[in-house]
């Protein structure tokens, strides 16, 4: 007698529907949906890190996981570059500018984009453009809940 294990595998193009946490090698969490509503998504499509989506590939359906990942796998490395300084006057008059805010900024081709505020000048604001969890170490905690794969 064979012992065939028919559940689906998430594969790149999987539409996936999971429970994830994200936390800080020091405990601290910095997202979950456990406890919450679950999140779909499609591997592929961008809406997790490529090293999040690749730790993912080959789990089944109702398989639990945590792994950590290093910064580089997770969200990439921090990059100065990223780091950008804009005249204050390109802010709203009444926008209170101050170091760990979070805005959405829209690029000359119209994708928003999240950035942090860094530091606050009299006529300058530095804008952090990195993702906030970059150059972090991260403990990923997934649950896949159901497995739904593409024609092939």
């Amino acid at each position: 007698m064979t012992n065939t294990d028919v559940r689906q595998t998430v594969r790149r193009g999987s539409r996936v529907l999971l429970h994830f946490s994200l936390s800080l090698p020091d405990g601290t969490e910095a997202v979950s949906t456990f406890g919450g509503e679950p999140e779909q998504v499609t591997l592929g499509e961008g809406s997790l890190s490529e090293g999040l989506e690749a730790a993912i590939i080959g789990l089944k359906q109702g398989e639990r996981k945590t792994l950590e990942l290093p910064a580089e796998q997770a969200f990439g490395l921090w990059n100065e570059d990223k780091l950008q300084s804009m005249s204050r006057a390109d802010f709203a008059p009444d926008l209170v500018l101050e170091p760990g805010i979070a805005i959405a900024f829209t690029t000359p081709s119209g994708e928003e984009v999240p950035g942090t505020i860094a530091e606050v000048g009299d006529d300058w604001v530095n804008v952090d453009f990195n993702h906030p969890l970059a150059g972090a170490d991260i403990l990923f905690a997934v649950e896949i809940l159901d497995i739904q794969n593409p024609k092939r």
